[in-house]
């Protein structure tokens, strides 16, 4: 089945050919000049899906399943889908039509694998070039003939500028990279041979971090990838088998035959739950120091806030290192942590000083500044709401407002200050500049009788009209625009406001599971390495370092390890339990059902169905809507009622799967699929 296939899909389209050790910038090569040479017509995202534009899409699909199995695809996929977004947009918006191609072919990609496929495929970080790869690919790019698929018309118009500046953020790297990308797939004039391959900025990231960063939220929604994201979040997929010197980081089901119960501290969900704790601490400690407002020493209470605030501090450090530049722009909480760190160093700056100096005055100050802490704390320890389908639509309603407010100010900002001069000067004589200023913020703000009081006061003549034009713009005009346009910022994120919670949720767990240390130390036990280990490697070697590092975690966080463990074994209890009480009802139902008629379609039916689809190659329309079936069944069905051996039942089943053959096999006739599924498809 898999040879005819690619047999009929090779005789109408040209594809690529993709072996399984092809270096990652010939796989992206490969498939860019697929989507340029065979997409020539632009088509909405919702087209590609569901009417015939997207055949050519549907059949590539099957091609990949069949016949590509080189580990890098999804990423080259998606890296492809960043690159045509970034392009200029063309006339006949072309590029956006392969950006969302290229994701389309990701996630369906994705949906015609195994479980544990679909994980080794999303999970897989680009590995560095070897010296033989690096030439390979150098001569690869430097035969290309001025017949390549990608013209000049995507080759970056600043030649002079060097693709990886190595002073610029991780993330900016990877923009540059992307945007330079055409260097690659250009012919070889005017020295693009020359040019450092922009591909190896990707290494070290896999398919689910280039997605996030690349903000491919319809492909991170999909639920094929999110059932990935969730069993990370779970630790049901771990990449740490043993908490060991030789263990090596690869994704992987978590077993519990050869469970290291130290491994599960790099669970997402359990950093996160007592990451809440150590702020719940963190802020009980800080309102204590602001109650009790020493002004002549530093109390002990004190004392342990400056830890709490040096492990936070150093916490951030060691994020922002293991997930760079990337993940630290992306969410919204690290903004905060941020401002908690400069305001904590403010305060701690200002106390020392008030103290050495025995002035009250600065003393007093430094309280002040602390007083702001509470501004970003609070928010913060809720920043676990983000995981709720509501807060998690909410907060980047609220970022996309704010950023069309901050743009908005501009323009309110310079008509403020023309009108500002100008009052002021008529009114040199009444008021002065401050005096002015405010006055016509309150007037901005609603307060239009104040304008109308003193505009006679500013002038006889000019201040009467020019005020009533002043309030007229701000508040009629102006006020209005403003809220015209959060609305619809509000309205368009909303809109897809699944897609946008899905896609907070995945940076959360990408943020915690991206770390490439084997140990990770929870705040404020991670002053205790940096204190008593970081000075050994001065004079110590790296394996004996990173073995008193593992033995430093196991002896410092075991009651940690211990309350993990209580937790996943009542956990297990209780699924234990609900399945035997599930199993007990099912039985007494059972001997009360016999005799009576079973639903339309059985269990049995459905899995019928379900492989015989699977065996066609049918496209992850009629898979979803198989798997649909199954779940309903599964969730609403009574599973006694399928074990009910009635031939006539039976017989029923077998008449309506052979309708289904039928039906399926009209279906890959047309090539013509009238539903998709938005998740396409589940595991």
């Amino acid at each position: 089945m898999a040879s005819s296939s690619a047999s009929i899909i090779d005789a109408t389209i040209k594809l690529p050919q993709i072996a399984p050790q092809d270096p990652f910038v010939k796989v992206v090569k490969a498939l860019a000049a697929f989507f340029v040479d065979e997409i020539q017509s632009p088509a909405t995202f919702d087209q590609l899906r569901t009417a015939p534009a997207g055949n050519k899409i549907r059949a590539f699909v099957n091609y990949l399943v069949f016949n590509v199995s080189n580990k890098a695809i999804v990423n080259a996929l998606l890296t492809l889908k960043w690159h045509f977004s970034t392009l200029e947009m063309d006339d006949r918006r072309l590029n956006e039509t392969r950006a969302n191609a290229c994701e389309i072919v990701a996630w369906r990609f994705l949906s015609k694998l195994s479980e544990r496929d679909a994980m080794n495929f999303c999970l897989y970080d680009l590995p560095q070039q070897t010296p033989v790869e690096a030439v390979e690919a150098r001569r690869w790019r430097e035969d290309a003939t001025e017949r390549s698929n990608l013209l000049p018309q995507f080759r970056a118009r600043d030649h002079d500028v060097p693709s990886r500046p190595g002073t610029s953020s991780q993330r900016m790297n990877l923009l540059r990279s992307v945007s330079h990308m055409g260097y690659i797939f250009s012919s070889g004039e005017d020295g693009a041979e020359d040019e450092e391959d922009p591909t190896s900025s990707f290494t070290g990231l896999n398919a689910l971090e280039i997605a996030a960063v690349a903000d491919c939220k319809k492909f991170l929604s999909q639920g094929v990838v999110q059932k990935i994201i969730t069993s990370i979040w779970k630790g049901d997929i771990i990449f740490w088998e043993t908490l060991s010197t030789t263990t090596k980081k690869r994704a992987q089901f978590y077993s519990e035959c050869r469970p290291d119960p130290f491994t599960r501290l790099r669970v997402p969900r359990y950093i996160k739950a007592f990451e809440v704790l150590f702020f719940a601490t963190f802020l009980a400690l800080y309102y204590a120091v602001l109650v009790q407002r020493n002004p002549n020493r530093i109390t002990p209470v004190e004392i342990v806030l400056y830890i709490w605030f040096a492990a936070f501090t150093y916490e951030e450090l060691g994020e922002f290192i293991d997930a760079g530049s990337i993940f630290y722009v992306v969410d919204i909480w690290n903004g905060c942590d941020l401002l908690i760190i400069l305001i904590g160093l403010a305060f701690l700056v200002t106390r020392i000083f008030g103290l050495a100096k025995d002035n009250t005055s600065v003393i007093d100050a430094s309280f002040d500044i602390l007083s702001l802490e509470a501004l970003f704390m609070v928010p913060r320890i809720c920043s676990l709401l983000s995981l709720h389908p509501y807060f998690g639509t909410l907060i980047p309603c609220l970022k996309a407002m704010v950023k069309d407010f901050v743009k908005f100010m501009v323009v309110v900002a310079i008509l403020y200050i023309g009108f500002l001069t100008t009052f002021t000067l008529l009114a040199r004589d009444s008021f002065t500049l401050s005096e002015m200023s405010w006055i016509l913020i309150k007037v901005f703000f609603g307060s239009s009788y104040i304008g109308f009081d003193i505009m006679n006061q500013i002038s006889p003549h000019l201040g009467p009209p020019l005020m009533l034009i002043f309030v007229t713009m701000t508040n009629i005009l102006l006020i209005t625009s403003l809220i015209s346009i959060l609305s619809d910022s509000f309205s368009k994120v909303i809109s897809r406001a699944r897609e946008e919670y899905l896609f907070v949720y995945s940076i959360y767990v990408l943020e915690a599971s991206t770390s490439n240390r084997l140990t990770h130390f929870y705040p404020p036990l991670n002053l205790i390495p940096l204190i008593f280990i970081r000075p050994l490697r001065l004079f110590v070697s790296s394996e004996k370092l990173r073995k008193t590092r593992i033995g430093l975690l196991k002896y410092t966080h075991f009651p940690i390890v211990g309350t993990i463990m209580f937790y996943e074994s009542i956990q297990e209890r209780l699924t234990t339990l609900d399945a035997s009480l599930s199993t007990a009802w099912v039985s007494r139902e059972s001997q009360s059902q016999v005799g009576k008629p079973s639903p339309f379609l059985s269990k049995r039916a459905a899995t019928n169905s379900s492989q015989h689809l699977l065996e066609l190659g049918t496209e992850g329309e009629v898979s979803d809507l198989d798997h649909e079936h199954t779940a309903r069944e599964s969730n609403n069905t009574r599973p006694a009622t399928a074990h009910v051996d009635i031939l006539g039942i039976h017989k029923k089943i077998d008449e309506l799967t052979e309708k289904l053959d039928a039906l399926t096999t009209l279906f890959m006739a047309q090539q013509n699929f009238s539903s998709d599924s938005p998740d396409g498809g589940q595991l």
